[in-house]
């Protein structure tokens, strides 16, 4: 979503580059590229206008002026101000001293909060809660069918007491009061410790849904009021938010459709104008398409710095103990990396998501986005394919494959030949690399680890050149007496080296004048 806006800060930030000293007109020009910018992106007028003063005002200052690196500087000034416009800080749902927690959904018709309900339950179910959806949106049609069917996806109950209308001609004839009420009256009987409310949304804010919106609020009292937005819906998300801001007083933003291609910039404005911090963001259609909203991770993200740690919470969730530790296991053995091995990484690897997601928080995304767009998700599944053409003898030692078997198991896979060769090629580095990382050599051309390339090969290089021994003179005579005055030198050091403690230790030691406890002298080889 935020692609655009991504683009013209990082080439705003390109041209302070290599500046030993940036001048008050590298500065306004700077400002007024990022102004442009978040314009552009659809930020509201007065968010900018703050925004760009903030990052000015700072930009003049001493903080950049005394840097070593004033352009870097100027980066870090624009992260922070993004991060405080974002919210400042990771904002957590609030739970209930006495369950249930009681969270309410609110927004226009179209935002997602349904679909949002069951993304919600389903990453409460996966923390340990127990929640319970209330369908209260009785007007919209098939309203109540599609949270159940999203209940059922993940895996929790719903309470529809009233089905709701089934098409656009029918006129709405239950109470959401009543059934938001008796909801949680349900939920605090089984024994829900969560519940969420879905509400009924309208095309625009108008009296009727602020007014039935405000008496299921005061009917249940929540917890929690989240706003669901949808981020696409450009300048006019302000104005939606400041009125419910208004007529409902919710105390958390969710962001929906942050995978769309729109200009975002509305995502950007609506924590800075109703103060109420973004809580949630969707950023797909899928169930686990759902995360916390963490304004610093998000700002990373915007620079085209990644977000490392997002990936290694996605990566935690769902990679599986039981196999990383097999693996780690086949690596301290030093035993061969199989293709078997290679499609249960495969697998693991699928279990994250979508590689395309997940290859875009890296840091520098940016630079190769273009073939991240081109990029086929079914190459995983084409993998899979080939490896499973072939036959566990193949598996364990893929040397045997000649073109009669590569041919088969291409034929197998619905595959080009080609494929199957370019495969058996990566996976002959990949196991290269395993055997050097098992033996302890680090990863070949990584920087800080053992390895050529890397910086274990120079120390071990130096290391290896210090203890060689120099060689001797070509001529007889000289040789010879090099190699005598070697000697010397290695009977001196014999003569003068301690033979007892290493901390000055006496040489003949005594461990009876220890005092030690009965027994323990056996440790001493005694």
């Amino acid at each position: 979503m935020f692609n655009s806006l991504s683009d013209r800060l990082t080439a705003t930030f390109k041209n302070l580059r290599g500046k030993g000293r940036l001048t008050e007109a590298d500065i306004d020009a700077t400002v007024r590229e990022i102004r442009r910018a978040l314009l552009d992106a659809d930020v509201a007028v007065p968010v900018v206008r703050a925004f760009t003063a903030a990052v000015k005002e700072r930009a003049l200052g001493l903080e950049v002026s005394q840097a070593l690196n004033p352009g870097q500087q100027v980066v870090k000034i624009v992260n922070e101000e993004l991060v405080g416009i974002l919210g400042g800080e990771t904002r957590r749902l609030r739970l209930a001293k006495n369950p249930p927690t009681v969270i309410m959904l609110a927004g226009l018709q179209g935002a997602g909060k349904t679909t949002l309900a069951g993304k919600l339950s389903k990453w409460l179910k996966g923390q340990g809660h127990s929640p319970l959806l209330v369908a209260c949106d009785l007007q919209r049609p098939n309203a109540v069918r599609q949270l159940q069917v999203n209940g059922e996806r993940a895996g929790v109950p719903v309470y529809a007491p009233h089905p709701g209308v089934s098409s656009e001609f029918e006129a709405a004839t239950g109470d959401p009061v009543a059934v938001a009420r008796q909801g949680v009256a349900e939920a605090r009987a089984r024994l829900h410790d969560v519940v969420i409310v879905d509400t009924a949304g309208r095309l625009g804010v108008d009296a009727e849904l602020m007014q039935q919106a405000a008496d299921i609020r005061a009917a249940i009292s929540p917890d929690e009021v989240l706003f669901v937005i949808d981020a696409m819906i450009g300048q006019d998300a302000v104005n939606t938010a400041l009125a419910f801001n208004e007529g409902v007083d919710f105390t958390g933003v969710v962001l929906t459709k942050l995978d769309g291609d729109a200009r975002g910039g509305a995502a950007l404005s609506v924590a800075s104008v109703t103060g109420k911090p973004v809580m949630f963001a969707s950023t797909g259609e899928g169930l686990n398409d759902f995360e916390l909203f963490h304004p610093d991770r998000m700002a990373s993200r915007i620079l085209d710095m990644g977000d490392i740690l997002t990936l290694i919470e996605q990566a935690e969730q769902s990679w599986d103990k039981d196999e990383a530790a097999r693996m780690a296991k086949k690596f301290a053995d030093q035993e061969d990396f199989t293709l078997d091995d290679f499609l249960a990484q495969m697998q693991q690897i699928r279990n994250m998501g979508s590689m395309k997601k997940m290859l875009m928080m890296m840091p520098g995304a940016a630079n190769m986005r273009e073939q991240l767009e081109n990029f086929d998700e079914r190459e995983i599944d084409r993998v899979e394919a080939i490896v499973r053409s072939m036959t566990p003898h193949e598996r364990l030692a893929p040397k045997i494959i000649n073109g009669s078997r590569r041919a088969r198991i291409a034929r197998g896979s619905g595959v080009h030949v080609s494929e199957v060769n370019g495969l058996l090629e990566r996976f002959g580095q990949a196991q290269k690399m395993m055997r050097k990382m098992a033996s302890g050599g680090g990863i070949p051309g990584m920087p800080g680890m053992a390895g050529p390339g890397g910086f274990g090969g120079p120390r071990k290089k130096a290391a290896a050149a210090k203890g060689k021994k120099k060689p001797r003179s070509g001529n007889p005579a000289k040789a010879a007496q090099e190699l005598q005055e070697a000697e010397a030198r290695r009977a001196a050091a014999r003569t003068a080296a301690p033979t007892g403690a290493a901390f000055g230790g006496q040489q003949d030691f005594d461990p009876s004048a220890m005092n030690l406890p009965k027994g323990f002298d056996k440790f001493l080889g005694k």
